[in-house]
């Protein structure tokens, strides 16, 4: 017999191979179908003694499959599913079940061995075929069980009657669809809802469930002259081995939030419904996803999983497990902790990234940015291969094994099945694969001892200043300490070291906050002190940490992150406002991360698909997620607006560009998301324009610093809203509406969303008093009166204000009707000295009401941006008639080129004014 490859069996192998099939030829009426096979045959049995055991077991099973060429047919689960209930169609009674199940198991266990030794399947089918058949040997299994529990002690329901079914969660490389060959599964047990059976003896639930756990365990796990199905290993629920073997769903949640621990939380990561009411199962899940994925971005994962590898790897090393494929330096687990730590750090926020299975985790990783493509590449195969390895080692005897073997004919098995000519080639390789996966490891959690030595040399200065602060009756000490160190304000420093420490939040610090604040303040000192920074900015960047302390992952953040930190103390130092606005919204520190983002933030087209891509990441029905999505968006492109400014990467016209821009896609989306929630519930309202029904349409028109293009940091969002129904026409759905109820409640959703104060702050504060006959106006105006209104009704003031109107979102047709509105009445004659007079006195009442004992108002006071403005607007409006160019633009700058164009300033007037 010759192997695939070529290279000699060894002689021992032979004998064994030898042997093994003059037994399987001699089985009676089976010798000249299996010299058919033989080749084939013997081709698999020389990479796996399972497969030999099986073989002959079931030698009539497998050459009849073979000679329907079943195994050459790719896997699919609902063909699977379909043999494992046919099977089990007629069983009777539990020890048959146990049977059946077994031979189930190593029959469809073989299938999948053949097709990969004749690399018929690629892993992932392998993979996905190995966690398919588990999910429906349990599901199978728990159905029999649970039907068989109800005859003798009734159906469990809860308090209402509603019947209740157990469920079932896959954990660990089950859960994410990635079994082993020959792997424990870890479960979890629960059940909806308290209750009883609907017996004449009723029995308890918990009772119910917890009998039919543990018959379930027992009809998986006992080893019979069958053998068994699975291993089942149940340490993985709440309180582990101490803990009730099945807990109700309340149960579960109140245990997650009150003793669930950071280990735990990695572990539901990969949680799966694989068996009884899997609907449930999946509402479980989103009932604990908020103990598993924070809401913020939580970089204390790093540390906890690094300690985690810590104590494998010690552990692994004690027990000379350093050529473990799975715990070994450069391991299965140290790529599956890479891609857990971006899970946990952005999952909260990154809905997408809430998956289960390792490789496409990893795919997404890399679509962020978060890792670099080669080195997803890199991990991807590396985990390929290991896998690969780790599923040939196990296919050899079914045995749960990640140990290199140290036999020849284990080795060569090996070797052969990998496809290598030899163990020196499979263990090169196998080397480089794993010295990549540590050294990208040691990059992510930062774990070289070189690099740390040297970063402990050089927070020393930190370190003893910190050291000092925390003794008591240390003040000479931290006198002397700050006094060498060069700072410029020794006492106004130690001050803010004195009352950073007496801060509340800071006292409250639990262990782990401490440990981390421990942690970050020698390198915080450390860098203000090596960085010439002002004792000032100590004292502003000690008020943050002591504000966001109450989180104590921003504190791993920033001790993770050491350029973050450098760049936070140099963003503070340069900006108060930056320093406030980090403290109101810490979630952003994120964002220094990548300083080529934060100094390059996006134009209108690049913000429309950040913030769609943004709102792609939550779902559209959870109404609170939408819109806190919104705010973080605005949020973080605010940043980066600032960032840039205060560094000089954008000219002042830009800023207020960007900013413009933020609030227009926002705007934007908000009136779609409210358009399509309405038409959901009432239909399109309808117009009938020319004798013909249309759909009737809606603009929000920007004025003042939104119209004018000149949005500042803190501005508000000047709206008026107009539409295009007329009459009494109405919606066109099945619970219609006037179309006057639908725009005004389309107007009162758009303004709540810009409005309402959640945890994430508000979007922008909305004045509305410029529409017709300002607050005791229609929230919502037809276009045709809003054009009535400004021709017959409006005060001079209100035309000045058009000056600065433009739309900025909804429905072109309208935007256009708009525009010639807007130029019509620009372009009204008038009475240049009554336009003069009128401009003139209200600006002197505006003076009146502006206290003249404050200091200069560089907007409000005489002399100020309010002035030119006035000055802008006048001159529009005594001249535009005459020259109806200077109704092209809204913005001040642009205006005021047009009135030089058209002659009505000169060059040098306009240039002045601008340059104010």
């Amino acid at each position: 017999m010759n192997d695939r490859s070529g290279s000699g069996v060894p002689e021992a192998l032979q004998n064994q191979l030898a042997a093994h099939w003059q037994a399987f030829s001699g089985i009676d009426d089976l010798a000249a179908e299996a010299e058919n096979h033989q080749t084939q045959i013997v081709a698999v049995w020389q990479v796996s003694d399972f497969a030999v055991q099986v073989s002959q077991r079931h030698a009539n099973w497998l050459l009849e499959n073979l000679s329907k060429g079943a195994f050459s047919q790719p896997h699919q689960r609902e063909t699977l599913k379909q043999r494992i209930q046919g099977r089990l169609s007629s069983v009777k009674d539990e020890n048959e079940l146990m049977q059946q199940l077994r031979v189930l198991r190593q029959q469809e266990m073989l299938r999948i061995l053949w097709r990969e030794v004749a690399e018929n399947a690629d892993l992932d089918e392998t993979l996905i075929a190995t966690s398919d058949l588990a999910d429906l040997l349990v599901d199978e299994a728990l159905g029999w069980l649970y039907q068989d529990a109800c005859s003798s002690a009734g159906v469990p329901r809860n308090t209402e009657g509603l019947a209740q079914s157990m469920i079932v969660l896959g954990m660990g490389k089950l859960g994410g669809e990635e079994l082993n060959f020959s792997s424990d599964i870890d479960l979890i047990f629960a059940y909806p809802e308290r209750g009883q059976t609907d017996a004449d003896t009723p029995l308890d639930n918990e009772v119910f469930f917890t009998r039919l756990g543990q018959r379930l365990i027992k009809v998986l796990d006992q080893n019979t002259a069958d053998g068994f199905v699975y291993r089942v290993d149940m340490r993985l629920r709440p309180f582990g081995e101490s803990g009730a073997l099945v807990m109700h769903f309340d149960g579960m949640e109140h245990y997650y939030e009150s003793h669930g621990r950071e280990w735990e939380r990695y572990a539901l990561v990969k949680a799966r419904p694989i068996a009884g009411d899997v609907s449930a199962g999946e509402d479980l899940l989103g009932q604990l996803r908020g103990f598993v994925y924070r809401r913020y971005l939580d970089y204390g994962v790093i540390e906890s999983l690094r300690e985690m590898k810590a104590l494998i790897s010690r552990q692994a090393a004690m027990r000379g497990k350093e050529n473990d494929l799975k715990l070994g330096p450069g391991g299965i687990r140290e790529i599956e902790f890479i891609a857990q730590m971006f899970q946990l750090i952005h999952g909260g926020r990154n809905r997408p990234l809430q998956l289960r299975s390792l490789l496409p985790t990893l795919g997404y990783i890399g679509t962020q940015g978060w890792l670099s493509a080669d080195s997803v590449d890199a991990l991807e195969a590396a985990y390929r291969f290991l896998r690969k390895a780790e599923n040939h080692l196990q296919m050899q005897y079914d045995r749960q094994v990640h140990a290199l073997p140290e036999n020849e004919i284990d080795r060569w098995r090996l070797t052969q099945s990998m496809g290598y000519a030899n163990w020196e080639d499979f263990l090169s390789d196998l080397d480089t694969y794993r010295e990549r996966v540590k050294q990208l490891f040691q990059d992510t959690f930062q774990t070289d001892e070189t690099s740390q030595t040297d970063d402990q040399q050089q927070n020393l200065i930190g370190e003893k200043i910190w050291r000092a602060a925390l003794l008591e009756d240390s003040a000479d000490t931290v006198t002397e300490i700050l006094t060498t160190s060069g700072i410029d304000d020794v006492n106004f420093a130690q001050r803010a070291l004195q009352d950073f420490l007496a801060e509340r939040s800071v006292r409250m610090l639990s262990e782990q906050g401490r440990q981390r604040l421990d942690k970050l303040m020698p390198l915080l000192l450390s860098e203000i002190i090596q960085g010439q920074h002002s004792s000032r900015t100590l004292s502003k960047l000690l008020d943050f940490i002591a504000s966001i302390t109450r989180r104590t992952s921003y504190l791993a953040f920033l001790a993770e992150r050491p350029q973050t930190l450098n760049l936070l103390i140099k963003l503070c130092e340069t900006s108060d406002w930056i320093t406030d606005y980090l403290t109101r919204h810490p979630m952003l520190l994120d964002e220094l991360l990548n300083p080529a983002t934060l100094f390059a933030p996006p134009d209108k087209f690049g913000l429309q698909h950040e913030i769609d891509e943004a709102l792609g990441l939550v779902d559209p029905n959870d109404h609170e997620a939408w819109i806190n999505q919104l705010r973080h968006f605005k949020q973080t492109q605010t940043l980066r607006v600032a960032a840039a400014d205060i560094m000089d990467a954008l000219p002042l016209m830009r800023v207020s560009d960007h900013l413009t821009w933020i609030a227009e896609v926002i705007l934007g989306r908000i009136l779609d998301y409210v358009w399509q929630e309405l038409v959901a519930k009432s239909g399109v309202p309808q117009a009938e324009i020319n004798g013909q029904m249309i759909t009737a349409e809606f603009v929000i028109i920007g004025y003042g610093k939104l119209g004018g293009l000149e949005m500042g940091y803190g501005s508000d969002l000047d709206l008026v809203f107009l539409h295009n129904a007329k009459g009494e026409q109405q919606t066109n759905g099945e619970k219609p509406q006037s179309n006057g109820q639908f725009f005004a409640r389309l107007g009162q959703r758009i303004i709540s969303i810009l409005n309402t104060f959640t945890t994430s702050g508000k979007l922008y504060e909305v004045d509305m008093r410029l529409r017709p006959s300002g607050s005791a106006g229609l929230l919502v105006s037809n276009i045709d009166a809003f054009r009535r209104y400004q021709k017959e009704s409006a005060w001079l003031w209100e035309h000045q204000a058009l000056v600065r109107a433009r739309p900025v979102c909804g429905s072109e047709k309208l935007s256009a009707r708009f525009v010639e509105i807007r130029r019509e009445i620009l372009c009204q004659k008038r009475d240049a000295a009554n336009v003069a007079a009128e401009v003139k006195k209200m600006r002197e009442k505006m003076w009146q009401t502006h206290n003249a004992g404050e200091k200069f108002n560089l907007k409000k006071s005489p002399g100020g941006i309010t002035d030119i403005e006035f000055m802008v607007q006048y001159l529009v409006l005594a001249h535009a008639h005459e020259k109806p160019q200077l109704t092209v633009w809204t913005d001040n700058i642009r205006i005021l080129e047009s009135l030089a164009e058209a002659a009505v300033i000169t060059e040098e007037t306009a240039e002045r004014l601008a340059d104010i």
